[in-house]
């Protein structure tokens, strides 16, 4: 049987609904309560590195998750891991993850959207589904997987579609990694293989940015008199900007402030494409650099990365081309 290593962290997977039907954290995890069903699945031991409702979760959070797997992987302690997480911004520590930790050993991280006695609670599911993927023979070497609703999908490109609904994680112009059956895990194929860069300082300052109608160039002015050490935007369609932010996004340009650009449409990736002022094709002429399918959130963690381990521009331009 194989031996898991499951990280408890948190979020509605941990948590209960009182009378008044709020969701309140326990004292025990109610997963923990389960081992005579978790047994016959892996060899289970149980850690709580942090205890926090995801959108408390830093990265020097992240971090301590890395440095625990990595640590745990040297020793060979472990066939795989699994995380439970509060799923607000789970699809960011599993991308986070991705990028910084070295191990060919499954990592998995689960989570609920309806807490743990709540009719239809889908915790102990997701949880049991974890493990079925991280003590599968095929999931080694594969990356950070967030399986969900019997679905498996790569950190990279799945994401939080619906605010309550169970079937919330897709992976938008993708589809998932895998799928689970009753009695099996199937892959459909290999994520993209990458380089773990595994520097990340979490002090660095580099905030998201949505376009919209008639934008003024006030924000991109705010950012470059702050000097921050880098900007995402989410812009319209394909890769495009109203004219009347140009003048505070040159201001940041000019400044040397990587800017990375992703779209604030759900499916799709960006590209230089239109040849008007402020279409994608003189946004790329001005020096601004264009994402490969990554929403904002993600585009800001791989910059976060990038940055911290002393990429240039052009790296830069290389490292947010590729499919990872």
């Amino acid at each position: 049987m194989k031996k898991i290593l499951v990280m408890h962290t948190g979020g509605t997977i941990s948590m209960s609904e009182d009378e008044s039907n709020k969701v309140v954290e326990n004292e025990e995890n109610p997963i923990s309560k389960h081992h005579d069903i978790i047994k016959q699945y892996a060899d289970v031991t149980e850690i709580n590195p942090i205890n926090l409702p995801s959108p408390h979760v830093t990265i020097a959070d992240v971090v301590k998750l890395r440095d625990v797997i990595e640590e745990n992987s040297k020793h060979d302690q472990y066939d795989g891991f699994v995380i439970t997480h509060g799923t607000d911004t789970l699809e960011e520590t599993a991308y986070l993850l991705d990028l910084i930790t070295q191990t060919d050993k499954p990592i998995v991280i689960t989570g609920a959207m309806r807490s743990s006695n709540e009719i239809g609670s889908d915790g102990l599911y997701n949880f049991i589904s974890a493990l079925r993927v991280a003590a599968s023979d095929d999931s080694s070497d594969k990356g950070v997987m967030v399986v969900f609703n019997d679905e498996i999908h790569t950190a990279r490109n799945v994401t939080k579609t619906h605010t309550s609904n169970t079937n919330t994680f897709q992976s938008p112009n993708h589809g998932p990694l895998g799928v689970l059956t009753k009695t099996s895990v199937q892959f459909h194929h290999k994520p993209y293989r990458h380089k773990i860069l595994d520097k990340i300082n979490p002090k660095l300052d580099v905030p998201i940015v949505k376009a919209y109608m008639d934008m003024p160039s006030d924000i991109f002015l705010f950012y470059s008199e702050r000097a921050v050490d880098g900007i995402v935007v989410e812009a319209l369609g394909q890769g495009n900007l109203p004219p009347t932010a140009l003048k505070g996004l040159m201001a940041c340009l000019n400044k040397g402030i990587p800017v990375i650009l992703v779209s604030r449409s759900f499916n799709g990736i960006v590209g230089p494409i239109y040849a008007y002022e402020g279409g994608g094709y003189d946004l790329a002429q001005r020096g601004v650099i264009f994402s490969n399918g990554l929403n904002g959130q993600k585009a800001r963690l791989k910059l976060l990365v990038a940055m911290s381990n002393h990429y240039d521009k052009e790296q830069l331009k290389a490292y947010f081309d590729a499919q990872v």
